[in-house]
């Protein structure tokens, strides 16, 4: 999904419930009002979603290899356990599962809303007041960015949320950059990030790694239409440092873009991944809708990283030093003050360990 596109499925996601925002199925929005469904589905709609599905699946998901057995499986529901599903989210749930099991897929799923769905805009003919909307939309959170300061031994602290844009971020996240450029060393905090947009990733490697560095690649169905994502030959204000100490914390709810990050940092050994496991989806695509309440999340690419020539689908990103995400910032912030204590000197030595003996693990 193009940078900005991912952006325009904004209004459309904000009537549904998703968690993570960029990653996890579509769950009910509320109580239903009098504009939505019956609490209940019939056999008829429910070979619609799935035929409908296994249609756009065989069309262009990006494992179409796939798609014979995963048709098989969902067939064999609808005649079978699938039937005596009439609650529409015990339906999609089912349904996931199933599909899950076959194509170890976490994107590639049903959503479903108690509300009616609105249709979403054709990315070539935006309407210019709903792009002013959805950019307004992001600064209210500060471009997913709520949090940039300096913690005790000159060591950075990054919280990021999502990977907005970067047309519409890159000013807030080449701001919160410059202004820890100063440290000595520096936290990236993805235990929060539901994912975004692959460039906005990219950026964010460019200021850690050397121009010009293979950072991923997207691979999709039609081979020729691949695309590369490299670190920046430019980034605003230069880059942080690309040998200083970096560390990503991670938990089961950071995915998508924000598990890339981190993957990235640790194919290239650029970081130490602390905390929890992440969500495991690594396959970009956009929502297709089905009907009125129904749509689904079709993966149209597969990332490959240049190193390790796979990706996290299925299994997360595996942290470095495995602990509970909740401690996840002390425990970064005492392997940082180590790293440092290891290249210091003098009085700043002595600083640094006084830091460190005053911060014990919980």
């Amino acid at each position: 999904m193009s940078t900005r596109r991912l952006m325009f499925h904004l209004p459309w996601l904000l009537a549904c419930a998703t968690v993570p925002a960029a990653a996890q199925p579509v769950q009910s929005a509320g109580p239903a009002t009098s504009s939505a469904p019956a609490a209940s589905i019939d056999a008829a709609t429910r070979k619609l979603v799935i035929d409908t599905a296994l249609a756009n699946m065989t069309k262009r998901y990006v494992f179409p290899d796939k798609v014979p057995a995963i048709a098989k499986a969902l067939r064999a529901g609808l005649a079978g356990k699938y039937r005596s599903l009439a609650d529409p989210q015990a339906f999609v749930d089912a349904v996931n599962a199933d599909v899950e099991a076959i194509a170890n897929d976490r994107h590639l799923r049903l959503m479903w809303s108690a509300r009616p769905l609105p249709p979403l805009p054709d990315p070539d003919k935006i309407d210019p007041a709903m792009l002013k909307r959805e950019t307004e939309m992001m600064a209210r959170t500060n471009f997913a960015i709520p949090k940039v300061e300096v913690l005790d031994g000159n060591i950075g602290y990054l919280k990021i949320d999502g990977f907005m844009p970067a047309d519409d971020a890159g000013p807030t996240l080449a701001a919160a950059m410059a202004f820890l450029k100063n440290s000595d060393a520096l936290i990236i905090d993805l235990r929060e990030n539901g994912g975004g947009a692959p460039g906005t990733v990219a950026m964010l490697v460019s200021y850690l790694e050397p121009p010009r560095t293979l950072i991923n690649t997207f691979h999709k169905r039609d081979q020729s239409a691949d695309e590369q994502f490299w670190t920046f030959p430019y980034v605003a204000g230069g880059r942080w440092s690309t040998d200083k100490p970096v560390f990503v914390l991670t938990s089961s709810n950071t995915a998508s873009g924000g598990e890339e990050f981190a993957y990235d940092m640790q194919q290239l050994k650029r970081g130490t991944v602390v905390g929890g496991t992440t969500w495991g989806g690594a396959n970009p695509g956009e929502i297709v809708p089905i009907n009125d309440h129904f749509a689904m999340f079709l993966p149209t690419g597969a990332a490959v990283n240049p190193i390790s020539k796979t990706n996290w689908e299925g299994i997360g990103v595996k942290p470095d030093v495995p602990v509970d995400p909740a401690r996840a910032l002390d425990t970064a912030r005492r392997l940082a003050l180590q790293k440092l204590i290891e290249g210091a000197t003098a009085d700043r030595r002595t600083e640094l360990q006084n830091l460190l003996d005053a911060k014990p693990a919980n």
